[in-house]
């Protein structure tokens, strides 16, 4: 039974995904990441050791510390946080219980390098539409919460992302782009190891309505319409990506609770 410290692998799993998942901090030692070196997802690496350092960085926010099997390193690492302000939890049975309940878990060597502050970066064609939102959506829920994406002139991707150590996406002739009949979201999803039944929902969605196949979801073509309104509401493009979240916070959540959910006006009964 989970205490006021600790959080089970399954209610943390509800959290993931959505805007109020806390901060997840893996803690295991180089060893055992070395061995298993995948994240669960969203999670970055910190040292025990430096807690009492790096813990202020955490202060006023949830956070969920991640060791090995949820003991001692966790619990402490927690406790330093709670010190500095934190509020923090241990995920019982650690990653070896997430992994046993095979829970979703990022490779990090999918992962691009991160900047100075910690940061993935990431760049794209500007004037999004579809993939180039959902994409993002995606990495800031389940990959990386603080990364940050640059919109530039479609000519300018590549020379910017060698210039600014930004990973190029959506574009072709790169890693993370279309591949087939699969969207960039699509390839996203499976390689960060994410093929859950609610994503790979919301996934033939976006692959729907971003190549013009609206028959392959019912629900497609309200997610182009929602997507191409947007792209005509904002000239910003970060101010269109802070919409479009919301919009695939939705989208997701209704993949993953209430796609069975339907909600019918009652007919009016004819009067005698």
């Amino acid at each position: 039974m989970s205490s006021f410290t600790t959080i089970s692998a399954d209610k943390l799993a509800r959290l993931i995904g959505t805007a109020n998942t806390p901060a997840l901090i893996d803690v295991r030692t180089e060893e055992d990441f070395a061995a298993d070196s995948r994240l669960i997802p969203g999670a970055v690496r910190r040292s025990h050791q430096t807690a009492a350092d790096w813990g202020k960085e955490f202060s006023g926010r949830p956070a969920i510390v991640v060791c090995q099997r949820g003991l001692k390193l966790s619990e402490g690492t927690a406790a330093w946080l709670r010190h500095a302000g934190g509020s923090a939890e241990a995920l019982e049975n650690g990653f070896e219980g997430w992994k046993a309940a095979k829970l979703p878990l990022v490779p990090a060597a999918k992962l691009p390098a991160r900047d100075a502050q910690g940061r993935t970066v990431w760049v794209t064609r500007a004037r999004p539409k579809i993939d180039r939102i959902a994409c993002p959506w995606l990495i800031r829920r389940f990959v990386d919460p603080n990364a940050v994406f640059l919109f530039v002139a479609p000519s300018e991707v590549i020379a910017v992302g060698e210039r600014f150590a930004a990973d190029p996406f959506d574009i072709e002739n790169v890693f993370w782009s279309h591949r087939g009949e699969l969207c960039t979201f699509d390839v996203m999803v499976e390689e960060f190891g994410l093929a859950t039944p609610p994503l790979l929902r919301l996934a033939t969605m976006v692959r729907a309505a971003d190549t013009g196949r609206l028959d392959l979801s019912p629900e497609a073509p309200g997610l182009l319409a929602a997507s191409l309104g947007l792209s005509r509401m904002y000239d910003d493009d970060l101010a269109q990506l802070e919409a479009g979240i919301v919009l695939y916070d939705a989208f997701y959540r209704w993949c993953r609770d209430a796609s069975g959910e339907t909600h019918n006006w009652p007919t009016n009964k004819a009067k005698p």
